[in-house]
C-alpha cells in the first residue's frame, strides 16, 4: 500500500522590516530630543542672558516718579505749581479700592496669582493672535507694564527684545517688591491723558476729587481709557469713555470682584465731569518771578526734575488784595471823560486769547509790597493780566521815578548837614548856579510858583523842585548819586544835576526797597522771593539768608521819617488821611513825571513799605492832572489797609533813638546864638544826638556862611565852648 505523503507545516515566517524605516524613526526621536534640549538650552540661555540684562536696571526708579514743583506762600497755601510732571504721588490707601478692582479687572485680573509674568494669559493671547493672523491681544500684566512706563531705555518698538527684557524685569521687580508697592507705583505713574499722570490728578482733572472719594462708576471710566486715554479721554469723546466704562463694569462683573447690583448701579450712574484743564493755566507774575530765581538758583536739571517744595514771602491774601486794588482803581480811571485810552474791558472783548502782546494799549500798573523786618516780598503785581501780557512791570520796567527820588535827595543833604528847619530859597535857580547843569537850565515847580524862604521840611513836604536841586547841589551830586546806588537803585548813565527831581530810571521792586530804609533805621534789607527750598526727601537744599546793610546812619533816617510822615499829614499824599482813610503812622512820597506820564507813589508803616506804579506801556499822558497823589496813591491806601486788617500793625511801645531838645539856626543849620535869637533865625528841635551840631553859627556875628550853607557838624573847641552848651541846654 502506498503511503501518502504527509505535507510537512512550514514554520511561519516574521514579516521583514524594511531597515530604511527603522533609521527614519530613530532620526526622527533624535532630532525630537535634541531640538527639546536644544530649545531648553536656548530658551535657558536667552532667560539667563535677559535676566542678566535686567539686572542693569535701578530699581529704586520704580518710585522716583517726577512731580511738579509746588510753591507755598508763607503761611503754607499752595499758590501754584510748574517744571516736572502734572503729578500728585499718593500712598496706595489714599486710592479708592473701586479703582484697584477696575484696574485690575481691567488690565490683569490674575495679578496676585503670578509672579510679574502670566503664562495664562500668554497662552492666551497666542491663540487669539494666531487665530487672527495679526497681533490683537497682549499678555502685559501690571508689573510688565510699570517696567515699560518706568525705563524709557526699554523704548517704544514692539518687537521681541523689549518684550523679552520686559518680562525678565517683571520677575526681577516681583522679587523686589510687593504686589500693594507694585500696584502703588503704578497707579502714580501711568499716563491718564494729555498732561496728565498718576491717579490724584487724574481724580481731580476729570471729577474734581481726591482719588480716595471716587465712586465705582468713576473709578471704572478712569481704569478704562487707561489704554487709550486721548482717544478716549471723557473730555473729546465721552461716549467712547462710557462705553470703555461700561466693558470694565462687565469684566469686574465676570471676575467676580462686584455685583449684578453694584454692576448695574454704576452702569445707570450719570458721569458727571468736573471739566478741569489738565494743566490749569499756573502763571502770574510772582510765580514768574519764582521760575526766574530757581533758575539762578539750582542747577538746570534740578529745575526741570521738578518735585521741589518752594517757600515763598508772598502772602496769599495780601497778593489778591494788591491785584484787586490795582483793577478796581484803575478800572475806575478807565471811566473818568479825560481818560482817552483804549479800556482793558475793550481789549479783553477784542483779544483772541492765541497769542500775547508786549505792550498793551490800555492803563497798567505795578506794585511791591515788602517786610520791613526782613526783605521779604509780601506781594508783587507786574500788570493787570498775566495772559495779556507777560511783561513784569515791577521788575523789568524802567521808567522815569520822579519826585519819588526826593527822599534820597533830602537824606543826602541831612547827612551833609542841613536839618528840618534850615531855610532853602525856593526861588528861580540862576544861570550857572548848579554844578555840573546846563547853564540854561531853569526847572519849575508844578504849581507854577516860587514861594522864597522855606524849610528843608516844606521843600520835601510840598515837592518843591528849585528848593530840592538846591539842596542836591550843596549834598553834591556824587554824595546823591552814591545813596541812590546804596539804596537799589541802578547808577544812571548820565551823571546830571537833573537826577535830583527825578531824571533817572527804576522801577518799584528797586524804588519800595530803597524807601524801606526809612522805617528800617537807615537800614535796607535785600528783596526776596524765595525763602527756602526743600527736595523730594524733604531736605532743606536752599535758604535765603536776610542781607543788609546800612545805608545812612539812624539819626538821617530818624530825621526822614519825621518829614515824610508830613507828606502824608500836610504835604502831597495828605489825601491818604483825608479821603482814603489810612489811619496808621507812616510816610512816603508822591511822584510825576512830565505831562503826567508816570504816577509813583512809595510809602512805608514800621511794618510794611510799598511801591506803586501807574501808567501806560508806550508812555503817554495818562489823563490831565494825573498825581501820583491821584492815580497811585488810592491803590498804596487799598493794599495798606488790607495788610491792617492782616494783623501788620505798628506796634506802639517800640524804644527809639536818644533825642535831645536843642536850638538850631535857621540860615546855619548850627546851633543858636543869642544873635541867631536877636535876628529872628533860631527855631527849637528835636533830633538825636549824632545830629546835634558841633559848633555854634558864625553866620549871624558876619563871620560865617550865605544863606542855606551850613557849615557841617565838624566839632569845635573854642574858649568857653562847653559853658555855652550848658547854658544853652539849660
Amino acid at each position: 500500500m502506498k503511503r501518502t505523503p504527509v505535507p510537512t507545516k512550514k514554520p511561519a515566517q516574521k514579516p521583514r522590516v524594511d531597515s530604511r524605516q527603522g533609521k527614519w524613526r530613530q532620526m526622527m526621536l533624535f532630532l525630537l530630543v535634541g531640538g527639546a534640549l536644544l530649545g531648553t538650552l536656548a530658551v535657558s540661555v536667552i532667560v539667563a542672558v535677559y535676566s542678566q540684562w535686567a539686572k542693569e536696571f535701578d530699581l529704586t526708579q520704580l518710585g522716583q516718579m517726577p512731580e511738579r514743583t509746588v510753591v507755598y506762600d508763607l503761611k503754607g497755601e499752595v499758590l501754584g505749581r510748574m517744571h516736572g510732571e502734572n503729578r500728585i504721588v499718593v500712598p496706595l490707601n489714599e486710592v479708592s479700592p473701586w479703582f484697584i478692582k477696575a484696574l485690575l479687572a481691567r488690565e490683569d485680573s490674575r495679578f496676585y496669582h503670578h509672579s510679574g509674568i502670566d503664562y495664562v494669559g500668554v497662552a492666551r493671547a497666542a491663540m487669539r493672535n494666531m487665530k487672527d493672523g495679526r497681533i490683537v491681544q497682549g499678555a502685559s500684566t501690571l508689573t510688565m507694564q510699570l517696567a515699560r512706563n518706568s525705563y524709557t531705555e526699554l523704548g517704544d518698538d514692539r518687537n521681541i527684545h523689549r518684550k523679552l527684557l520686559e518680562m525678565m524685569l517683571a520677575r526681577r521687580i516681583e522679587k523686589h517688591c510687593t504686589k500693594d508697592q507694585i500696584i502703588e507705583h503704578y497707579v502714580n505713574r501711568i499716563f491718564f491723558g494729555p498732561g496728565l499722570y498718576g491717579i490724584q490728578r487724574a481724580s481731580q482733572v476729570y471729577f474734581g476729587k481726591h482719588a480716595s472719594q471716587l465712586s465705582l462708576s468713576e473709578a471704572a471710566l478712569i481704569a478704562g481709557i487707561v489704554r487709550s486715554p486721548v482717544r478716549f479721554s471723557p473730555f473729546r469723546n465721552y461716549d467712547g469713555a462710557i462705553k470703555e466704562r461700561n466693558d470694565v463694569l462687565q469684566r469686574m462683573l465676570a471676575t467676580k470682584m462686584i455685583t449684578r447690583e453694584e454692576e448695574l448701579e454704576a452702569r445707570y450712574t450719570e458721569v458727571v465731569l468736573h471739566a478741569q484743564p489738565a494743566l490749569q493755566h499756573q502763571g502770574g507774575y510772582a510765580l514768574d518771578m519764582v521760575r526766574q530765581d530757581l533758575d539762578l538758583i539750582l542747577e538746570k536739571q534740578e529745575v526741570e526734575d521738578g518735585g521741589l517744595q518752594v517757600f515763598t514771602t508772598i502772602h496769599k491774601d495780601l497778593q489778591v488784595a494788591a491785584e484787586s486794588a490795582v483793577e478796581n482803581r484803575l478800572t475806575a480811571v478807565e471811566t473818568l471823560g479825560s481818560y482817552k485810552h483804549p479800556t482793558k474791558a475793550e481789549f479783553d472783548a477784542a483779544w483772541d486769547g492765541s497769542t500775547e502782546v508786549s505792550a498793551t494799549p490800555y492803563l497798567q500798573a505795578a506794585v511791591t509790597l515788602l517786610d520791613n523786618s526782613t526783605g521779604g516780598i509780601l506781594a508783587i503785581v507786574g500788570g493787570r493780566d498775566y495772559r495779556h501780557s507777560k511783561y513784569n512791570r515791577a521788575t523789568q520796567g524802567e521808567r522815569q521815578i520822579g519826585s519819588t527820588v526826593k527822599p534820597f535827595v533830602y537824606a543826602a543833604g541831612v547827612a551833609s548837614g542841613f536839618l528840618p528847619g534850615t531855610w532853602i530859597d525856593d526861588a528861580p535857580i540862576k544861570p550857572g548856579e548848579i554844578q555840573g547843569g546846563d547853564p540854561s537850565w531853569n526847572p519849575q515847580n508844578s504849581d507854577g510858583k516860587f514861594l522864597g524862604l522855606k524849610t528843608v521840611t516844606d521843600g520835601l513836604v510840598l515837592s518843591r523842585n528849585t528848593m530840592t536841586v538846591r539842596l542836591g547841589n550843596h549834598a553834591g551830586l556824587d554824595r546823591v548819586l552814591n545813596l541812590l546806588a546804596d539804596s537799589g537803585f541802578p547808577m544812571p548813565k548820565i551823571r546830571t544835576p537833573q537826577i535830583f527831581i527825578g531824571n533817572m530810571g527804576g522801577n518799584v521792586r528797586q524804588l519800595a526797597s530803597a524807601m524801606s530804609i526809612f522805617p528800617n533805621q537807615g537800614v535796607r534789607r535785600r528783596p526776596f522771593l524765595i525763602q527756602r527750598i526743600v527736595d523730594k526727601a524733604g531736605v532743606v537744599i536752599y535758604q535765603t539768608p536776610v542781607l543788609e546793610a546800612e545805608i545812612v546812619n539812624p539819626g538821617v533816617a530818624h530825621v526822614m521819617r519825621q518829614m515824610l510822615s508830613q507828606v502824608m499829614e500836610r504835604g502831597t499824599a495828605a489825601v491818604v488821611r483825608s479821603e482814603h482813610g489810612f489811619k496808621e503812622p507812616g510816610g512816603g512820597k508822591t511822584g510825576t513825571t512830565n505831562d503826567y506820564k508816570d504816577a509813583w507813589f512809595a510809602g512805608y508803616t514800621e511794618r510794611l513799605t510799598c511801591g506803586v506804579w501807574v501808567g501806560l506801556d508806550k508812555p503817554q499822558t495818562i489823563i490831565d492832572q494825573g498825581y501820583g497823589g491821584r492815580l497811585s496813591l488810592p491803590i498804596w491806601a487799598d493794599l495798606m489797609k488790607e495788610a491792617v486788617k492782616k494783623g501788620y500793625k505798628s506796634n506802639l511801645a517800640k524804644a527809639g533813638l536818644p533825642l535831645t531838645r536843642v536850638s538850631i539856626c535857621r540860615r546855619s543849620s548850627q546851633l543858636a546864638t543869642d544873635s541867631c535869637h536877636q535876628a529872628g533865625m533860631a527855631y527849637q528841635d528835636t533830633l538825636p544826638y549824632e545830629l546835634v551840631p558841633q559848633n555854634f553859627c558864625l553866620e549871624h556875628r558876619g563871620l560865617g556862611p550865605p544863606v542855606a550853607q551850613p557849615q557841617g557838624n565838624s566839632a569845635g573847641s573854642g574858649n568857653g565852648f562847653w559853658t555855652r552848651i550848658k547854658r544853652w541846654f539849660q
